[in-house]
């Protein structure tokens, strides 16, 4: 049986697990979130960068540097936004009522933007369901089972679309597997990328997205953020993260490592990987409720779903997470779980 504060909207939300559970805080292991646990090294910032308001040049800058991180067409633009849920809630309120058609199951943000914007928003399991719909919205790779599209797919859904459609791609873990990134096919006003810094660099408290497109939406969006669309620290750090190729490519590899670790750690205890990314793993478990709770009750918060019963999501745990997820689950299979 779930509950509401079982299966919230969204990852993390500490506060309120440990008042129900009665634990500290600190005394946490989060694997709500697909948040990289290994963040990008951040220099300490000198205060007078936040008496001062952030200085156009930089801004420009940070959009320079995105364009060739993320390969971007240069017919595109690059719209930076305090987050992609930001970007990806602001674009339904830009375009003419539409059919929307939502791959799901997927971040639940999507559907909520679109329907509370007034749109006809609809579920469709694959692109073909979603023939017909004058917008249609997926993420790429997928939250929360990690489902690939293949880019030249992708480019074929919107060709099809009508001179008014739009097909936005969340690329939120998009970092984790560059070559499926449509960033740099962007000259079809038709497409729309979300693109997330948070998770990949592990620094999701920065609040820092982009919307990438070359079509009317993106411009209108550009507007409405203004001069100041972010904070002096988000361009700051941002700029310099984007730059760093060589953390980057040491920090997919290092991903990958973990992921086959926790692969490894939960197949000895009898639970099966449904999908997911190098940042989470979607578990099957038919009591995932229960097991959510048990692990809960040991200071290990999951991620369980409303609308996917029957799963579990864990993200990557710190180094010393590992031996601390092994003991737990073993315990509770000592208690009869298994």
């Amino acid at each position: 049986m779930f509950r509401n504060d079982d299966a919230p909207r969204h990852g993390g939300g500490l506060a309120a697990a440990a008042a129900r559970y009665g634990i500290a805080i600190e005394e946490w292991l989060d694997f709500s979130t697909g948040i990289n646990p290994l963040p990008y090294p951040v220099a300490p910032l000198e205060l007078s960068g936040a008496t001062r308001l952030p200085d156009p040049a930089a801004l420009a800058g940070l959009i320079k540097t995105a364009r060739t991180a993320y390969a971007v067409s240069a017919a595109a633009r690059i719209v930076p936004v305090p987050g992609s849920d930001l970007g990806l809630r602001l674009l339904p309120l830009l375009v003419p009522a539409a059919r929307v058609a939502i791959l799901a199951p997927t971040y639940s943000g999507h559907a909520e933007a679109w329907s509370m914007a007034g749109h006809q928003a609809v579920a469709a399991a694959s692109l073909e369901a979603a023939a017909g719909a004058d917008v249609i919205v997926l993420a790429n790779p997928n939250n929360p089972d990690g489902r690939c599209h293949d880019p030249a797919a992708l480019r074929a859904a919107a060709a099809a679309l009508p001179p008014h459609g739009l097909l936005v791609v969340d690329e939120a873990f998009g970092d984790l597997e560059p070559a499926l990134s449509l960033a740099g096919a962007l000259d079809d006003p038709r497409l729309v990328v979300l693109r997330s810094f948070g998770k990949f660099y592990g620094l999701a408290g920065l609040r820092l997205g982009f919307v990438l497109g070359s079509g009317m939406a993106v411009r209108r969006l550009e507007g409405i953020v203004g001069d100041w669309p972010l904070s002096g620290a988000a361009i700051t750090i941002g700029t310099a993260a984007l730059a760093d190729l060589g953390w980057q490519e040491a920090a997919r590899q290092s991903l990958a490592e973990r992921r086959c670790k926790l692969d490894d750690l939960l197949a000895r205890h009898g639970l099966s990987v449904a999908g997911g990314t190098d940042l989470f793993r979607l578990v099957r478990a038919d009591d995932s409720a229960t097991l959510h709770r048990e692990l809960a009750r040991l200071g290990i918060w999951t991620r369980i779903f409303a609308d996917l019963p029957g799963t579990i999501r864990f993200g990557l745990p710190p180094d010393s997470g590992f031996e601390r997820l092994d003991e737990a689950l073993r315990s509770l299979r000592r208690r009869g779980r298994s």
